[in-house]
């Protein structure tokens, strides 16, 4: 069986606090006719603090697109490779055990993908297989963990290696001022994340089923506009509405293992925002501490996308970790709207070995 290890998780020097990211609005916005109401909404995120791959000056403004990029490449190749490590030995791995690396990043574009360079500097096998997901944003740590949890079932004993790479705030755009997207600039954060599903062995969450569900016509309510400025984040005002629809598809596939997702010993979700918790908790009967975690994350470090489940994961581990077998589930939330789902039971010790693994 498939075994999430312990994440590793970096978050850039660089940080930013509400308040200060209120000031910046009243005073680069001081003319918007809905001002209040975009102050209103960066102050009921819930986020307190978030972390920058730039200092603030340098983050508003915009040198261009090509430069932009440029920048998203060089701290990636900075950065990542530190996390992977981390992730690497929390897992008692190391790159030359890795069958397969899944990259996720919806913030930056490179091709040949990061996978490309990290197995040509870190000492992965050049047979290590690649696997780039670009364009589920945040849902993508969820589909990242199914994807892993896929390989390993079709190839038992393989181990994948996962990277969550998010700059968001090189997305920033000075000349957007649509409510959506000053909202935007007060969520989102910038982190990487790290972790690895062993095949055999490992500590962690022992995968044990995943599957996905998309919100029908709602491709358009979290997207990207892509113009000769970059990246344009486009947020829909129905979006936090969509745990109504996707609440029911984490309790069905709970049920599909005789599950209650009702009585989980963690849960481990997406905070995209506070009203995403809040009604996750109203629609599966929860108390607000079951998504303690999350809410952390969102608190400390904003939206970081993809990297959200890992972190709070992450959390999880830190704290302890859950009882002896207690289930769980970790979900990803993104554009389509999509849900990435993955049930799985804590195993707090090694996994027996029940037969050597294949010859590579």
């Amino acid at each position: 069986m498939a075994t999430l290890c312990r994440p590793a998780i970096a978050v850039p020097e660089h940080v930013i606090t509400r308040e200060q990211t209120l000031d910046l609005a009243r005073e680069l916005h001081a003319g918007h006719p809905q001002l209040k109401l975009a102050l209103r909404l960066i102050a009921n995120t819930g986020v307190r603090t978030r972390h920058l791959v730039q200092p603030i000056e340098e983050t508003l403004r915009h040198p261009g697109f090509t430069a932009r990029n440029a920048r998203y490449e060089r701290e990636a190749k900075a950065r990542v490779p530190e996390a992977a490590l981390r992730a690497l030995a929390h897992a008692e791995l190391t790159p030359r055990d890795i069958d397969m690396i899944v990259y996720v990043s919806c913030t930056g574009f490179m091709m040949p993908s990061m996978t490309a360079w990290l197995i040509n500097t870190m000492g992965f096998r050049p047979e290590t297989r690649q696997l780039p997901i670009a364009q589920l944003g945040c849902a993508a740590g969820g589909a990242a963990i199914n994807r892993a949890h896929d390989f390993c079932t079709a190839y038992p004993g393989a181990n994948v290696l996962i990277l969550c790479c998010e700059f968001c705030s090189l997305c920033y755009q000075p000349a957007d001022l649509a409510v959506g997207n000053l909202l935007s600039n007060g969520l989102f954060g910038d982190a990487i994340a790290a972790a690895v599903v062993r095949g055999r062995g490992g500590t962690g969450v022992r995968l044990d089923h995943n599957g996905s569900h998309l919100v029908p016509g709602t491709e358009r309510w979290i997207a990207y506009d892509v113009r000769d400025t970059g990246f344009h984040f486009m947020l829909d005002k129905r979006v936090p509405g969509t745990m109504a629809d996707l609440a029911p598809a984490l309790r069905a596939l709970a049920e599909l293992r005789d599950w209650d997702i009702t009585r989980l010993g963690f849960y481990i979700v997406h905070a995209g925002g506070p009203r995403i918790l809040d009604d996750l908790s109203t629609h599966l009967d929860l108390p607000p501490a079951m998504f303690r975690y999350s809410r952390a994350t969102l608190t400390e470090r904003g939206n970081i996308a993809s990297a959200v489940v890992f972190d709070a994961l992450e959390r999880l581990f830190a704290d302890g970790g859950a009882g002896p077998a207690d289930r769980g589930v970790i979900a990803g939330f993104g554009p389509g709207i999509t849900a990435e789902i993955a049930l799985g039971t804590w195993c707090g010790a090694e996994a027996p070995v029940s037969a050597a693994p294949p010859p590579r």
